[in-house]
Parts: structure tokens; sequence; C-alpha cells
């Protein structure tokens, strides 16, 4: 029997947008409205291919590729007004890894709406800054010690620093965006985004059954009850939202066509649900080596806001739910609390729900002209299903 298409979240979509996309979708139209589109000069932008191809194995080279062009734009625009003696402190976050799809995301959005790269390069820097500035905060608020296989930054240079550090990110994107063709759209668009990661990290933190007894907001506010409707408008504010502005970015530096710019939009969109809930999967069920992370960070921090847990509990689960309620999990918790949810079938609910959103982001595609970059852009949803680490 087919899940519920998220369950609960087929008929919203038919009336109403969700809040994420309501608020950049307002920004949009109003700007779009407003711009002239020459349709027939970008025609002749548009490049067409006929080949044969392995999604998985040309997305990850992709993303690779082209997340890659903007690292000496991102360290120099990090290290423009900065003092040499904190030079190393700000680029760590940067020089730990990452797989920089939401840049390459921007890019190949630009270049799928019939822009350059060179065009997208401000706008994907930008994006990769706000992604990195989320994780910071995200480390410091989840008293996370590994990220990327490495320290976290907060842990190797102390929580002062590591504050100071995502300020100065979060100034160097508006520094950014000064560059893109409109930007005072690209920076409105930025600070909703923005807006919306916190609230989506405030949610996040709301669902946890226990732990934060010092933090009198937390403990009054406290979700009772977390629904998977609940679930979907988190991951929205704190994941998709920020692929989905990427996206936007890349076809707004083309000067894309309103069209193409709500196709990618919709697309940038699904494809953060997915990868959102992709995450999830692999955070219970992933390999470490692989991952960079701890197996089961989200059972050792009490996380509600991970799909598999909350399907786990929600079939009934009541011991996984007392070892996400105890105030001090052990990794002997987390070992028995990841054999509960293999009892059920919390997985392939998450996994069936992750490809429905993938197949969203598919069809979001529809629009856009066939290209070379329009068919990347299907073969990382297509690795986004697939991905393990």
């Amino acid at each position: 029997m087919a899940e519920p298409c998220p369950r609960g979240l087929s008929s919203q979509l038919r009336r109403r947008q969700s809040l994420a996309r309501g608020a950049i979708a307002e920004i949009l139209d109003a700007s779009l409205s407003e711009k002239p589109v020459h349709l027939h000069l970008y025609a002749k932008r548009v490049k067409t291919f006929r080949f044969k191809r392995k999604p998985v194995k040309t997305a990850v080279d992709a993303l690779a590729a082209y997340g890659g062009k903007v690292e000496k734009l991102i360290e120099q625009s990090l290290l423009r007004h900065a003092d040499p003696e904190f030079a190393d402190a700000i680029l760590y976050p940067i020089r730990t890894g990452g797989k920089r799809v939401r840049p390459a995301l921007t890019i190949l959005s630009c270049l799928a709406s019939g822009g350059s790269e060179e065009q997208a390069y401000p706008a994907a820097a930008a994006v990769e800054l706000v992604h990195n500035y989320s994780l910071i905060l995200d480390d410091i608020i989840d008293h996370s010690e590994v990220r990327r296989s490495q320290p976290t930054l907060w842990k190797k240079y102390g929580l002062s620093t590591a504050i100071l550090v995502a300020v100065h990110y979060r100034e160097t994107v508006s520094e950014l965006l000064n560059e893109t063709p409109d930007p005072k759209l690209f920076n409105e668009i930025a600070a909703r985004t923005v807006k919306l990661i916190v609230d989506g990290e405030r949610l996040d933190i709301l669902f946890e059954p226990a732990g934060r007894r010092d933090e009198p907001y937390i403990v009054s506010n406290r979700r009772r009850h977390v629904s998977l409707n609940d679930y979907f408008a988190m991951i929205e504010r704190k994941t998709a939202v920020l692929i989905q502005t990427a996206c936007e970015f890349g076809a707004l530096s083309a000067r894309a066509p309103p069209d193409y710019v709500r196709a990618l939009s919709e697309y940038g969109y699904s494809l953060g649900m997915a990868f959102q809930v992709g995450d999830d999967i692999i955070d219970i069920f992933g390999v470490e080596e692989k991952t960079g992370k701890v197996v089961g960070g989200d059972i050792r921090e009490h996380k509600l806001g991970n799909i598999v847990l909350l399907l786990a509990v929600e079939e009934g689960s009541e011991k996984l739910r007392e070892i996400l309620s105890k105030n001090d999990v052990t990794s002997e918790d987390i070992k028995e609390a990841i054999e509960l949810v293999r009892r059920t079938s919390a997985r392939e609910r998450a996994e069936r729900i992750r490809n429905d959103y993938v197949q969203r982001a598919l069809k979001a595609l529809e629009p856009l002209p066939e290209t070379e970059y329009k068919s990347i852009l299907r073969d990382v949803a297509v690795f986004i299903m697939k991905r393990e680490h």
C-alpha cells in the first residue's frame, strides 16, 4: 500500500502554498511582474543535447565540478576586511570539506535558464556561505563535536570565536549579493530565507521531548505531540527553503523568464524536502566512515524532528519514545533505538516519501527547454534518491 503522499500534504499543496514557498514566492512574483523578459534573446542561448548517461555518477561529478568553481571567490570574499590573525578560524568551516550541493545547483540552474557560469558565481558563493553559517550555529545549538570527520568550529576554536565567524559569514553574504543583477531582490530573498531557516531550527528544537533543561523558552514551549505535517513544516524551513533559494538565484542570475524561475523554485523546494528526508534516513542507517558524522546522532539529541524516528514512534514503539525522552542518552541506548526502528516500517515509509518528493522535483523541470544542464538537474534528483552520505 502506498504511503499517503506525503500524508496530509497532497491536499495542502492543492489548496495553498506552504509558508516557506509562499514567503519567497511573494517576493518573486512582485519582482518578476515588473521585469520584461526578452524571450527571443533568451532562446538563442539554449543548448540542445543527445547522449546517454549514468545518473548517479553524472550527478556526483557535476556537483563536485560546478560546486568547486566558487571556492576561490568564497575564500577571497571571506578574507576581505578580515584581520589575518582571524583567517584560519574564518576559513576552517569551508576548508573542512562539504559537498557544495547548493552552489552547484545555483550554477546549474543558471545554465539551464540560458545564462553563463560566471553570472551565477556571486549568488552561488553566497548560498554556500548561508549554508555554512547555518551549520556553524546548528553545531553550537546541538553541541555537535564532529562534522565532516573533523572537529566542529566551536569545538576547535571555542564558542565565542564560532559565533563571531558565523556573523562574519552572514555579512559576507550581503557583500556577495551586492554583485548580483538585482542586489535588492537577492538580499531580500536571502534575508527571508535566513529567517525561515531560523524558524525551522526553532521548531526542530521544540520537537525534542527532553534535554535543554536550562533553556526556559524551550522548556515552556516544547511540543508534546509532533505530527508528520509538523515535521514537513519544520524541514521546509530548515532545509528545503535554502535549496529552493539556490535554484531561484541561478535562474534570476540568468535573468530567466518568470516561468523558468518558478519551475526551478519548485524543483529546489521538492529537492530540498527529499534531501532532508534522505538525511534523516542516513542519520539512523548510514555508515560513519561515509557520512563523516556519528550514526544515531539524532537519537542522542532526542530528535523527533527525524522522520524515521517520528514514524517509528507513530507505529507504537513506546520503548523508543522512552529512550528519546531520557535526558542522557547512552551509546547502548542508541544501539537499542536503532534496533527498535529496524523492527518497524519507518525506513521504508520514509524512503517512499523521499522518492515522492524526487518525482515532484523531476516534474517541476518540465517547463524548461531540453538542455544538458536540465538533464544534469534530473540526475541530481536521482542521486538524492540513491545517496548514502
